[in-house]
């Protein structure tokens, strides 16, 4: 007996109405990115390996992905003790192997495999931008609307494989880009019709004056990865981790201001720049949010809200400028569903250096989730036709196939029922469909050469002709 078909975890099918919906969301995105300037562009579903590697952090190289060559492998596994799949070893962030260890895990790995599947949009772009620089015009706004792939423990929102929706500058090093980028955010959510939205901004040199001033510049990263984890596991936890790091007890009394920083944004500006008076570092970071969040007080926004969030670390290791994360209503439970931020140099890791830019990206799957549990999505949002013709034979097909594709021309979507059937069977057809129109035509509506339309919904039927159809179809 055959097994019965699934899907790998983490992974979905879209039925019509929700591709509709999706396709909704990703249309309104498209539209604005344009509207701010933005052009398309698509890169491989899959890189080099080495293309992706290294490039997000110890965490975020574990949930890639990686191909397999092609061809048997043997791997000697008493030469050391490994986990029982590489696989186990990425899902399991708490797993601890020596360097050893790790060293053997990513030979092996080495060998049967040099591609892996793509974990963000950005670190492919700054390939692009190197590989095609001679191609393009900087300041160069690009964005890319694609599906990327994590090897993430999969929970509500957040899945295997999903799309992302990037706008990305580079080659400006102008904070007038990241006020753009916040006007983007509100434009887009409010054109959705999700209001009230929190996109909390921070600075990666604000993070690194911290670090300096509480004496633990050496441990940035760890110090920045765990402080990302605040609204997860707590402040005790995010103690506790910073502490199994190396970070000293003395150090994280100074840090202490951070869990409660409070008030305007003014406020908190004013807290900040009392705490890192003494780094530069710190400071230029403080004056970089103070222009951007200005700006954007005197610009004006529509329907979300801008706020400085001390703790907001994002654990990517190419952020070197102002961060971003976009928060759901408070009416709803979900992570973020937006991020991004400034990086300075993140082509040169490619080879082409000095090329600053600065990104944002739009959570395509969260944001579906949140406007399904607000009801936000617009009634006329469908994936189903306007009417059916129902088939009386083939006479009366022919008739209805000419006024069909009269319509079609028009935009209106409508479709013939292909079999000449019970007519009890096409109109339960048509209501499972949601469909709610259906047209009749007999002898007696060609001969007048009229139309029989009846609404599904109140049960209506009324004989007009081709005109008077279009209209009923188009209100």
């Amino acid at each position: 007996m055959a097994s019965k078909p699934s899907i790998p975890k983490g992974t979905r099918d879209f039925s019509p109405a929700e591709v509709s919906k999706r396709q909704y969301i990703i249309q309104t995105i498209k539209a604005n990115f344009e509207k701010f300037g933005f052009q398309p562009i698509e890169t491989p579903s899959f890189e080099n390996s080495d293309t992706l590697m290294g490039k997000y952090g110890e965490e975020g190289d574990r949930l890639i992905f990686k191909i397999l060559n092609s061809g048997n492998f043997f791997y000697n596994k008493s030469k050391i003790e490994l986990p029982e799949s590489i696989e186990e070893l990425q899902l399991n962030s708490a797993e601890k192997i020596s360097l050893e260890q790790r060293i053997e895990l990513n030979k092996f790995t080495g060998k049967i495999s040099e591609k892996a599947l793509r974990y963000d949009l950005t670190v492919p772009f700054a390939r692009y931008v190197v590989q095609h620089q001679s191609e393009i015009e900087f300041p160069f706004k690009r964005y890319q609307i694609q599906p990327v792939w994590r090897a993430d423990n999969p929970q509500k929102g957040r899945f295997r494989e999903f799309f992302q929706c990037d706008a990305d500058v580079v080659g400006s090093k102008s904070l007038w880009q990241e006020v753009e980028l916040v006007q983007l955010y509100d434009t887009v959510f409010t054109s959705l019709g999700l209001e009230g939205v929190t996109i909390k901004i921070n600075n990666r040199k604000i993070l690194s004056g911290i670090a300096e001033v509480i004496g633990a510049s050496d441990k940035l990263i760890d110090f920045t990865v765990a402080l990302d984890k605040l609204d997860k596991i707590g402040e005790d936890g995010v103690k506790k981790e910073m502490i199994e790091k190396g970070i000293a007890e003395e150090a994280l009394v100074k840090v202490q201001p951070l869990f409660s920083f409070s008030g305007t944004f003014a406020d908190k500006i004013s807290q900040l720049s009392e705490l890192l008076s003494s780094s530069e570092e710190g400071m230029k970071g403080v004056e970089e949010l103070k222009f951007i969040c200005d700006n954007v007080a005197d610009l004006g926004l529509s329907t979300a809200t801008l706020d400085l969030d001390v703790t907001l670390a994002r654990g990517l290791n190419y952020y070197t400028g102002a961060i971003f994360e976009v928060g759901a209503p408070k009416t709803v439970s979900m992570g973020s569903i937006g991020g991004g931020g400034r990086y300075d140099d993140l082509t040169g890791i490619f080879g082409l250096k000095n090329m600053s830019g600065v990104g944002i990206s739009f959570g395509l799957d969260r944001i579906y989730l949140v406007l399904e549990e607000l009801q936000l999505f617009p009634e006329t949002v469908a994936a189903t036709s306007k009417a059916i013709f129902l088939n009386f034979g083939d006479k009366e097909a022919l008739y209805a196939s000419k006024a069909i594709q009269k319509l079609r021309q028009e935009n209106i979507k409508v479709e013939l029922y292909p079999d000449n059937v019970k007519v009890g069977k096409q109109f339960q057809y048509a209501d499972k469909r949601l469909i709610p129109f259906a047209v009749i035509v007999g002898d007696q509506e060609i001969a007048s050469n009229s139309y029989a339309l009846k609404n599904l919904v109140t049960g209506e039927q009324v004989t007009v002709d081709f005109d008077g159809l279009k209209k009923a179809l188009l209100a």
